[in-house]
Formats: structure tokens, sequence, C-alpha cells
């Protein structure tokens, strides 16, 4: 069976804050180091509607209120954060060999929340990430060049868009 190398993750979360905020929506995409996608997992957390109402409000969600809205109307069909972290846990464990390297585009913030809520999948992480968002810095600063990719702040299509910049940084190396 063909393993993959890349735990490509994008979390969607009520805030930025590990300790106050909560994962709504999780997705993952295992690819080879070539990044051809093996297999695709996506899943919906249901959160408190208190925290929901205290900490999705401010500017980023006003701008961001198509987002916001889907997020917290499909959060009744959610399910719990344990669930999500077992089942993101039989994925890896279908798809990847002993070497798990998370990626995507500010995967060390996401990495916050995967260590807090879903501990046993951080343990099967590999300490070396993949940041997509490190490469955007050194291009856009030093080579003065941007790739433009739509911000849904929706998981699976936030996943897809990173992988597709990352490929996109890759063709300056050819």
């Amino acid at each position: 069976m063909k393993k993959a190398k890349l735990l490509w993750i994008d979390l969607e979360m009520t805030g930025l804050d590990p300790s106050k905020d909560k994962i709504l929506e999780v997705a993952a995409i295992a690819t080879d180091m070539k990044l051809d996608k093996i297999a695709k997992y996506e899943a919906v957390v249901k959160v408190d509607e208190k925290t929901i109402k205290s900490r999705m409000v401010g500017d980023f969600w006003e701008k961001n209120s198509k987002s916001r809205d889907a997020l917290i109307a499909q959060n009744q069909t959610g399910q719990s954060i344990k669930a999500v972290e077992k089942e993101l846990l039989d994925f890896v464990n279908k798809y990847f060999g002993k070497e798990i390297y998370l990626a995507g585009n500010s995967i060390h913030q996401d990495r916050k929340f995967i260590e807090k809520e879903m501990p046993e999948l951080n343990e099967k992480l590999h300490y070396r990430m993949l940041d997509v968002s490190a490469w955007k810095i050194y291009f856009e600063n030093a080579l003065g060049k941007k790739f433009t990719k739509p911000e849904n702040h929706r998981a699976l299509d936030d996943i897809n868009g990173s992988i597709e910049e990352f490929k996109w940084y890759l063709t300056f190396l050819k």
C-alpha cells in the first residue's frame, strides 16, 4: 500500500486563542512527497453555543460573515472532538507509515489546537512540519512574487489552496 508522508490539515476555529477558542471544522488531505493526493478527511466538531456566541465576534468574523454563518449552521451536525480525533487517528493509521509530517499554511497555529484538543493525534505527528507560510514570507519579501489564493475560511478549500500554493513555489526550483 502506498504510504503518505504529508498530512495537510486545516482547522477552522472560533478564534485564534487555544486557551479560549475551539475547533469547529477539520479537513485533512494525505499526500506523498510529490504532492499526489492519496486520501481526504472532513469533519464538523460540535461546539457549545456559548463559546460560539462569545468568541465568533469582531472584525474578522464580520468581514467573513458568509464563512461564519456556514460554520455556525453546520454546528448542530457536528460530533465530539474525541470522535473526530479517533477518526483522524484511524485515517493516519491507514495511510501513513511511521513519519507523519504536518503540512499547511500557518500550520504552527493549527498545531497549538491539535496539541490541546487532540493530544493522541499530536503524539503521532513528527516534530518537523511543512509550513507553506514560510515560503510565502520569503517569496513576497525577498523575490516580490505573490501567490493569490481564495480566502474561503473553510477547511477543505483552504487545504487545497495551500497545496496549490506550495506547488506554485516549487515551480521556481526547476
